[in-house]
């Protein structure tokens, strides 16, 4: 397998503070400091208060899967050795309105083409779990909550 990711994120002045959160294994996202609403995906301004500049708050970590695609080839050489796998959107247990994407896997480090009897539910419990780093990235992964079944 190649190991060059064409899709690594970028690190840009307004997601720094995600992406710092997330080398420590904690889920960070922006709140409203006037209204208290989450935003997701990171931004210089609010768009609900009149302060207007958020604030960086973490969360639990755990939401439920909104929906759901399984990827199969054909794909980019670096998915396409690694299919197939999942890609699943999770709406944060926090605020619901509030969804980031991400890969079901059954552990920590694992690659989601490894999990090929793990299958997304809409609906499951799921919780956030950060892989080892890789050029300063740990990327969130999503993992079935406790008591939730595989």
């Amino acid at each position: 397998m190649t190991d060059d990711n064409p899709l690594r994120p970028p690190v840009t002045p307004e997601s720094e503070p995600f992406w710092e959160g997330a080398l420590r294994g904690e889920l960070r996202v922006q709140r409203c400091l006037d209204t208290g609403r989450l935003l997701f995906p990171p931004r210089l301004l609010s768009p609900f208060g009149a302060h207007r500049e958020p604030e960086w708050v973490s969360v639990s970590g755990r939401g439920s899967v909104w929906s759901f695609v399984a990827a199969h080839p054909p794909l980019l050489p670096y998915f396409n050795e690694r299919a197939p796998y999942n890609v699943i959107l999770v709406a944060l247990e926090e605020d619901p309105r509030v969804r980031l994407v991400g890969n079901l896997v059954s552990g920590e480090s694992a690659w989601p083409g490894e999990n090929s009897g793990l299958k997304p539910r809409i609906g499951q419990r799921v919780r956030a779990v950060f892989d080892p780093p890789e050029e300063g990235i740990a990327l969130p992964r999503w993992i079935p909550d406790e008591g939730e079944g595989a």
